[in-house]
């Protein structure tokens, strides 16, 4: 089946373009989102500008999609053996090739666009270096399976700029002491953990393909891993939170999102294995409880 079969535009093009960046399933776009929501409510004045939240989004959607389509780009060949993946638009074929760059190259106009016109003119210079660095990392993340044990890690490195940029387009700098470090430690912990859960699912098949995964390099010790990097995430967000001066209320909440994390993981060790749908619905209670943590702060920090 190719990229043909798809004749002229409508509702099915339509549905597989928004299928292509995941916009049918958006919690996955919505969970990048959260740690610029950490990022911009820890920061020194809180709340932050209105107007940079809504650049900070769209930003965050742009880049998410670009990540996506070059993720099954990379893995167009690959998707078509997975049961979770073969449906897919460019693995089923409802979406072709150029199609699909013509896509990526948009949405990473989109993304510049952002930080060209749309991040504070003084903090732009910085903002723009950051996504360049970013940008192989989003490039790289799906070829890293071919390649490294823990192409998690990868993913997670990539969601750390998720905290940086949005900091450095409020501050124009870098120079967030603690607080900053703290919020990007747990960033990268928090990803590494949802997404070895979200491997987990692909593991007998990624086994028969020949491709890694955390999941895989982990064994047995997958659960476990997930429970320590959803603790030590929630130790430093909420040691960041605690140097910012956090209220009552927002602690109150935090300690209920946390807990409720760190036991997710814990439940993951008592069941070592299941069907693939009770990764999905573990990821989707990280979306729930990541954006729990980050109303946490906002009633915490509010003036």
């Amino acid at each position: 089946m190719g990229g043909s079969t798809v004749k002229g535009p409508g509702t099915a093009r339509w549905r597989a373009w928004l299928e292509l960046v995941r916009w049918h399933k958006p919690s996955g776009r919505l969970i990048l989102l959260i740690p610029a929501g950490w990022s911009l409510w820890l920061l020194p004045e809180a709340p932050p500008p209105v107007p940079l939240l809504g650049w900070i989004v769209l930003g965050g959607l742009a880049v998410s999609a670009a990540g996506c389509i070059a993720n099954d780009l990379w893995d167009r060949r690959i998707d078509p053996q997975v049961e979770r993946t073969r449906t897919r638009p460019l693995a089923s074929g409802r979406v072709s090739r150029m199609e699909a760059w013509v896509l990526l190259a948009l949405c990473l106009l989109a993304a510049l666009a952002v930080v060209l016109w749309g991040l504070p003119p003084e903090h732009r210079g910085l903002c723009l270096l950051l996504a360049l660095a970013c940008l192989p990392l989003v490039l790289l993340y799906p070829s890293a399976k071919r390649w490294f044990g823990y192409p998690q890690l990868v993913l997670a490195l990539c969601w750390g700029f998720a905290v940086l940029i949005p900091w450095a387009a409020a501050t124009g700098s870098l120079a967030g002491g603690w607080p900053l470090a703290l919020t990007w430690l747990a960033v990268v912990l928090w990803t590494f953990g949802f997404d070895t859960v979200y491997a987990m699912a692909d593991r007998d098949d990624d086994r028969r393909i020949g491709v890694r995964s955390s999941a895989l390099s982990l064994g047995s010790r997958a659960g476990l891993a997930v429970t320590i990097c959803y603790g030590a995430a929630v130790l430093a967000l909420g040691t960041a939170a605690g140097l910012r001066g956090l209220l009552p209320l927002g602690w109150l909440v935090g300690l209920i999102a946390g807990g409720a994390m760190v036991r997710q993981g814990w439940l993951l060790q008592r069941q070592s294995a299941g069907p693939a749908s009770r990764y999905a619905r573990h990821f989707s209670r990280q979306v729930w409880l990541g954006s729990l943590l980050l109303l946490a702060l906002i009633v915490g920090r509010l003036p």
